[in-house]
Order: C-alpha cells, then structure tokens, then sequence
C-alpha cells in the first residue's frame, strides 16, 4: 500500500489543525507521526483511515500500481487507539469469531495461536466488558497486527501497558511490521524508537525535518 497526501487539511470551526499537508508513504514502510499534544496526530490517522472527512486537499491509495478506493480501503486498514471501542458484551472468543468475519488473520492464524500470541488464553471466555484496560489494549493491538490487511494505523498503542505489556508491543511490532505500510502517531519514542521514518506535526504543518522542532 502506497499513500500520496495533496496538500491535504483539515479545519474545526476556524481553527485549522492541519494545513496543506503533503507526502507520500512508500509500500512497506514503517513510519512515526509525532508532535505536541492536540497537534493533529489523531485528526491524521482519521483522515487517512477515512473515519473523519478532508477540509481540503485528496488522499491516494495504491496497491501494485492500482488505484484503491476510498471505498474499499477499509477492507485493508486495520487500527489500534485508545478512543476505538472493542464490544463489551462478547467474550474474547465471540469477539474474535465476529472479527474473523470481516478481516481475516495473516498466515491462517487460529484462535489458539491468536490467545497465545496475546497471553490472555485464560480470557477466552470472559466478557470484554470485564477486562482490564492494558487487556483490552493487548486485544486491540493483537487485531491490528495479526489482520491480514496492508495498512496499519497505530495511536498511542502502549496506552494503559505496562512495562512486560510495552515490551510484548515492541517484540509484535519487529515481527508483524515488516511487510506493510505501518504509520504509528505517538509522543513516546519508545513505541517507535527503531523506525527511521519520522514525521512532525507543527502549528498545522506536516514536516519530515527533525530539525524543524
């Protein structure tokens, strides 16, 4: 998945939160959306994933020198975020069984390998709405990464993980990034910390330079 913003905005009110952005992410990349808090990092993610419609300027989505539309991208976006809610009244395993429905899992990963992969085999049949905050966090991420799809958006993943937590997103993140486009929006260097590709946000401005801030 390759995706070109074009002088890409987006206003609330009168107030412009993010202004004639313009880059384009390569197939298989991984990068680092940064900057301070209320920024636009999140009004970002929403735009490219199509959650939150543009003020100005076109997003473009290609595959194998297609065009992909807008339409269909949500078929290839998988996202983890603090703000997106999981169904509290399914179990971990009707919840996986409803999610298989719409995105399948990479590498035919089954419910076995995806509660293992996640550590919380001794959840699969507790209701959602009980787990903790850093569970539903694990389950959030563990959908993201394992999704068979060519895009993923990562807000704030380490939210409400602890240390052993931020260490199992670090090791997911070597292991299920390589092969797609992956745009992670964090403050917190080490969710991101061996991605080479960072982006700042600055008074409405999407800039590539670190020297910038």
């Amino acid at each position: 998945m390759q995706i070109s913003l074009e002088n890409v905005g987006k206003k609330f009110n009168r107030d412009w939160i993010l202004r004639k952005a313009s880059f384009t992410f390569g197939e298989n990349r991984s990068y680092a959306i940064t900057g301070p808090n209320g920024s636009g990092k999140s009004t970002l993610l929403q735009m490219i994933s199509g959650l939150l419609p543009l003020t100005e300027g076109t997003i473009r989505y290609r595959h194998a020198g297609q065009d992909v539309s807008g339409e269909d991208i949500f078929r290839q976006i998988a996202i983890a975020a603090p703000y997106l809610e999981l169904i509290e009244e399914f179990t971990l395993t009707e919840l996986l069984k409803f999610h298989r429905q719409f995105k399948p899992l990479r590498h035919n990963i089954s419910e076995g390998d995806f509660l293992e992969l996640t550590s919380l085999q001794a959840a699969r049949h507790k209701p959602v709405r009980h787990f903790s905050s850093g569970m539903k966090t694990r389950v959030k991420l563990g959908l993201a990464f394992l999704s068979d799809v060519l895009l993923l958006l990562l807000d704030e993943p380490t939210s409400n993980l602890d240390l052993p937590g931020i260490a199992w997103y670090q090791h997911m993140l070597r292991s299920y990034a390589a092969d797609r486009l992956v745009m992670i929006f964090s403050n917190q260097r080490y969710e991101y910390e061996h991605i080479p590709d960072v982006l700042y946000i600055r008074q409405a401005q999407l800039q590539p330079n670190p020297a910038a801030v």
